[in-house]
């Protein structure tokens, strides 16, 4: 193992820098921001649905936490964006515990800011890759007891991820606790007008393609295959916009200009 500075990569694109950016962050390079920028030519909306992801994010926490899930394994981080999920998830709920897991190194260079929870719980980061499950399983006996429920956050993380995806999900699940959850967003070309659309998301999917960034859009069924072991919390697979926002009226264009499916579900 070499002991000089860990390889950031900075001359290539990468999706959770990409993400930073839109956010308004600054952890980026020129090549991500080359990126973000042309990005944001093609889907002008990115930034609104990078926005509505990370309220996603916090809506579902503040629900699980609600049904009394104190353990989460947070995969597919991202560069620490206040608040992060320890910070939701201990607000509702001092003692809770939560493992983050990125494959990116500059997410590992700002972990530091990951690992700042309640005296009462503890928070721990995992430098893996979400296609690889038993690298990030073989490390989580410190931070979290698996015989209790843990919830899987995966949100907007699975479309970069490639092999079986549905496989590393189950592999995921499968030595968790019964009431254990599973909270996930991904995106959608399902809201595009046919594939040439120009507003559509998919001239937002060619720009990481163009960058050597695999990303695979999926359509509600698609994604609802995710849950067919679980079970799926109402309302179901739904714009993240949308998702337990009863009462609150949206146009069918910001379906559009989110273009991300999300939902949560409970292993029996």
């Amino acid at each position: 193992m070499s002991d000089g500075p860990p390889d950031l990569g900075i001359n290539v694109a990468h999706p959770a820098r990409m993400y930073d950016y839109f956010l308004g962050g600054k952890d980026s390079y020129d090549a991500d921001r080359d990126a973000a920028e042309k990005a944001l030519r093609e889907f002008p909306a990115v930034r609104l649905t990078a926005r509505t992801n990370r309220e996603f994010m916090r809506h579902a926490t503040r629900y699980l936490a609600g049904q009394g899930i104190r353990q989460y394994l947070d995969i597919g981080t991202g560069i620490p964006t206040e608040p992060n999920l320890h910070q939701v998830a201990q607000e509702l709920a001092p003692e809770s515990r939560v493992v983050y897991v990125d494959n990116d190194p500059i997410v590992l260079a700002h972990a530091r800011a990951l690992l700042v929870g309640t005296p009462e719980g503890r928070t721990a980061y995992i430098q893996a890759d979400a296609a690889d499950p038993p690298s990030i399983l073989g490390k989580l006996a410190d931070t979290l007891d698996l015989t209790q429920p843990v919830a899987v956050s995966l949100m907007a993380t699975l479309h970069f991820v490639p092999g079986d995806v549905y496989e590393h999900v189950r592999a995921f699940l499968a030595p968790l606790a019964s009431g254990s959850y599973l909270a996930m967003s991904h995106v959608t070309t399902e809201f595009d007008d046919g594939p040439d659309d120009p507003d559509g998301m998919a001239r937002l999917l060619q720009v990481y393609q163009d960058r050597g960034i695999p990303v695979r859009p999926r359509s509600r069924a698609e994604v609802a295959r995710f849950f067919d072991d679980l079970e799926l919390v109402e309302p179901g697979v739904e714009v993240i916009h949308r998702w337990r926002n009863e009462g609150i009226a949206h146009p069918k264009s910001h379906d559009k200009a989110v273009s991300l499916y999300g939902a949560v579900g409970r292993k029996p």
